[in-house]
């Protein structure tokens, strides 16, 4: 019997309104923390996008890649408004989610 894993599509941004990125992970702390630590020379580190405004759970990897690659395609009015759905003030999600 295989271990159910959990994967996660999420969305940082430099600020409020400010440059966004989308992507995808098996594990969201490890991903955000790396974002946010510049771990790494990639588009966060260029842009500054470390804040966590919005995430959502799949439980298939297919799903979660399917997903990632259609709110890429998404025009910014319609990122902006399914992150404001969830996040109106586009608050740093990261603390919720890195505290034991």
């Amino acid at each position: 019997m295989a271990k159910e894993r959990t994967y996660w599509v999420y969305i940082l941004a430099s600020g409020l309104g400010g440059t966004l990125y989308i992507g995808v992970t098996n594990n969201l702390v490890r991903s955000v923390y790396e974002h946010r630590t510049k771990a790494a020379p990639s588009f966060s580190k260029k842009y500054g996008v470390d804040r966590l405004i919005y995430f959502e759970q799949h439980s298939e990897i297919e799903a979660a890649i399917r997903r990632e690659k259609r709110l890429k395609k998404w025009n910014r009015a319609w990122k902006i408004s399914l992150i404001e759905e969830m996040n109106p003030n586009w608050d740093d999600l990261y603390p919720q989610i890195a505290s034991p």
